[in-house]
């Protein structure tokens, strides 16, 4: 199962502008996962691509349940 990932955001607000069904922020001003649905949307991958310290990431969720 893939996953979404935020890790070390600057806040500049990119990926929120480009794609707020994926991302919204956190009480610290920084970038937060808001859903994991639609993980090939043309929105995300736009955001991922612009992200400026490339904090955004898909990852293949390994952990067994």
């Amino acid at each position: 199962m893939k996953k979404l990932e935020v890790n070390g955001c600057i806040g500049c607000g990119m990926c929120i502008g480009a794609d707020p069904e994926h991302f919204e922020f956190d009480s610290d001003g920084l970038s937060t996962v808001k859903s994991e649905e639609n993980l090939d949307s043309e929105a995300l991958q736009g955001a991922i691509a612009g992200c400026p310290v490339n904090a955004i990431s898909i990852t293949e969720d390994t952990e067994e349940n």
